[in-house]
């Protein structure tokens, strides 16, 4: 089995671009509209200021196909958005780790949050009950080469 390799992250408050889509394969539709607003305004080209996460929201339920999803994309609080839902983030610590989308050696997706859950409750932090983040490390890449960071949020210490 592959390392996990877990780090603690400290996210800070931000104010965020929000974008969500409802179906059978949602993280496409709302990235799509994620990328089509954040690129008219440059943001993709700094990721390191403009990071986008995203979550299910709602989350996928046993037996419905249907679920939804939804980006976040770090903006300036002074920026005017007249068209787009924002969100003031309280931030919050969190324990991280990188997958592969497609070809992980440790599985799929789903199979490194399982991972990551149960690192954490086989160490001293303690999951804190709100949603997981994944950030996407290169937006522009190929879904094959797609990597995510995955952010499993933690009690403060």
């Amino acid at each position: 089995m592959t390392e996990l390799g877990v780090q603690i992250v400290k996210l800070e408050p931000m104010r965020v671009a929000s974008f969500r889509a409802y179906g059978k394969a949602p993280e496409r539709d709302a990235w799509e509209k994620a990328r089509a607003w954040a690129e008219s305004r440059g943001l993709l080209d700094n990721m390191k200021e403009h990071p986008v996460f995203g979550f299910n929201n709602p989350s996928p339920t046993k037996g419905q196909a249907e679920y939804g999803y939804e980006f976040w994309i770090r903006i300036e609080s002074d920026m005017q958005v007249d068209d787009i839902k924002t969100i003031e983030f309280p931030g919050g610590t969190y324990a991280v780790t990188t997958c592969k989308v497609i070809g992980d050696p440790r599985g799929t997706v789903f199979d490194v949050w399982q991972m990551l859950l149960k690192w954490v409750e086989a160490s001293p932090h303690r999951w804190r009950r709100t949603h997981e983040l994944e950030r996407i490390v290169n937006p522009g890449a190929s879904e094959r080469d797609l990597v995510l960071e995955l952010y499993l949020p933690i009690e403060e210490d």
